[in-house]
């Protein structure tokens, strides 16, 4: 028995999110272990989703930290001006 594929599309199954831009990354062996190893102990997922997370969360305390540190020494100047 032979399948027919003459009339079978080329290309993702799933479009990928417009929102997301496809690049090339080169990350250690054990990195890239690690967020595989918890996509495996959450029982299934995407590892690439839990880097971007990661990203995210470290770009959101650094931000986060980096505002905290403007508004103390925008307070003590203002103390020093007032």
């Amino acid at each position: 028995m032979s399948e027919d594929f003459s009339k079978g599309k080329r290309g993702a199954i799933v479009k990928p999110d417009p929102t997301k831009q496809r690049i090339t990354i080169r990350l250690d062996a054990d990195v890239i272990e690690h967020f595989k190893g918890k996509v495996h102990e959450a029982g299934g997922g995407n590892y690439q989703t839990l880097i971007n997370e990661a990203l995210r969360d470290y770009i959101a305390a650094h931000d986060h930290a980096l505002e905290e540190t403007l508004r103390k020494i925008i307070r003590e100047e203002l103390l020093k001006a007032g």
